[in-house]
């Protein structure tokens, strides 16, 4: 990790040369604004492929345990990102057998020749794909959320930073009868002490994500069931669809509509403008021809 294979990593995250059709980028499925996320149900290859999941958000994935939705065998980011430049059940970026050509074309970019050396000054030929996937996951790492409202108020002793409904919500959200935090728990709000779980959408089970920035990453689910928070809350109100392997934690409970709406207050308080709007994480080559 370091300043430099940040500034390298960055850059290669937004660069669409990178696929092997140069047609997708990482921030094709991961755009901040959504909180890295794409708005998709269900991601879209370089080549018009669907995946069978959707992108999952990388707020704080330095963080994670998992980074995948079905499993845990990929344990580091510069693991991971085999996948997406490599797979050919779907093609994401599809990178394999075009190795030397994506290569040459980021030889061929200046700025490219200046920030490989720097970022591998060791390295007899800087540009692999080794260093690829090191430098992606370096700027991968710095993409940190928690500054959102509900962090103010927790952390920083903010009275102000939650509103009334919120905070009902937040009490809601923590409380035994509706049992949230038993599965999203801890700072991210996500699995830790189990990592998957069946939530009452079929007989698998699935990663469960962050819930941080969740006002921002619809649509909801593996693969994009639910458009809303709403819908999400009802799922889980009539306590999911029976299947086999059924979390017992998926029960149902009442809800009252102020209640519904108190919920999603608290929600929506788990948004982090700065995450969305930080100009380090943004695209470095927007108005370059």
């Amino acid at each position: 990790m370091s300043a430099e294979k940040v500034a390298l990593g960055r850059r290669l995250f937004y660069d669409r040369r990178l696929s092997g059709n140069g047609l997708q980028s990482c921030a094709s499925c991961h755009e901040q604004a959504r909180a890295f996320t794409d708005g998709r149900s269900r991601a879209l290859g370089s080549t018009g492929q669907l995946h069978p999941r959707g992108a999952m958000s990388l707020a704080n994935a330095a963080f994670s345990r998992s980074l995948t939705w079905v499993k845990a065998g990929r344990l580091t980011l510069e693991e991971q990102a085999l996948g997406p430049l490599f797979n050919e059940h779907p093609i994401e970026m599809g990178a394999r057998g075009r190795e030397g050509e994506i290569l040459e074309r980021l030889r061929a970019e200046p700025v490219y020749r200046d920030l490989f050396p720097r970022a591998f000054p060791e390295a007899r030929d800087p540009f692999t794909f080794a260093g690829i996937r090191k430098a992606i996951a370096s700027f991968e790492r710095t993409i940190l959320s928690g500054k959102s409202a509900y962090d103010r108020f927790v952390w920083d002793d903010d009275r102000a930073a939650l509103s009334d409904s919120a905070r009902r919500g937040m009490a809601l959200f923590f409380s035994k009868r509706l049992d949230c935090g038993k599965c999203h728990e801890g700072p991210a709000l996500s699995g830790t002490k189990r990592l998957f779980a069946n939530n009452g959408l079929g007989d698998r089970r699935f990663r469960i994500p962050t819930l941080r920035n969740v006002s921002a990453t619809a649509p909801y689910m593996h693969a994009g069931r639910f458009a809303t928070l709403d819908a999400v809350i009802d799922h889980y109100a009539r306590g999911g669809t029976p299947g086999k392997n059924r979390s017992p934690l998926i029960s149902g409970f009442p809800l009252t509509p102020q209640e519904k709406c108190d919920l999603i207050a608290f929600l929506e308080s788990l948004t982090d403008e700065d995450l969305l709007k930080n100009p380090a994480l943004s695209d470095p080559w927007r108005g370059v021809p």
